[in-house]
């Protein structure tokens, strides 16, 4: 299984510590940060610019044959064996994760929003959730014994 993670952001690497545990799977977990020139003039013109301006960036990503999930604050809450339900048959799974204006909604379209918490979290705290959260789920699916009920 190949894991990507998409943000509009600065480069972190917050995160180093989840994809070793992840790669005991057999799991390749990569996590692209972006933020360019386009973004930043979109983020001053407007919030609607913004959007259009993730969806551009994020549309090259989008794989019809990946399960492409947005983090999305209105999406469906959903728990670590639900997330696991939905990772567990799939090849390639992307996670998308907007910017401070948040998704086109012809961009939701295309993936399967879910929301993590009704809470906001900095981009940095969402990738360590999302990473910790994608090994919970590894371990839900192989039966380790990280995620006890």
């Amino acid at each position: 299984m190949k894991i990507k993670i998409y943000a509009i952001a600065k480069k972190q690497n917050n995160h180093n510590e989840f994809m070793a545990y992840i790669k005991q799977f057999g799991v390749k977990l990569e996590v692209i940060d972006i933020f360019n020139a386009n973004i930043q003039k979109a983020h001053k013109t407007s919030p609607n610019e913004a959007r259009i301006s993730y969806t551009k960036e994020f549309e090259r990503f989008i794989n019809k044959n990946a399960m492409n999930i947005a983090l999305h604050p209105n999406g469906k809450i959903v728990d670590s064996y639900e997330l696991s339900d939905m990772m567990k048959n799939s090849q390639e799974v992307n996670f998308f994760i907007g910017g401070a204006f948040g998704f086109e909604e012809r961009f939701l379209k295309q993936t399967k929003p879910i929301s993590l918490s009704k809470l906001t979290f900095s981009h940095k705290i969402v990738k360590i959730i999302l990473c910790e959260q994608i090994f919970r789920t590894l371990c839900i699916i192989n039966n380790h014994p990280y995620h006890r009920k």
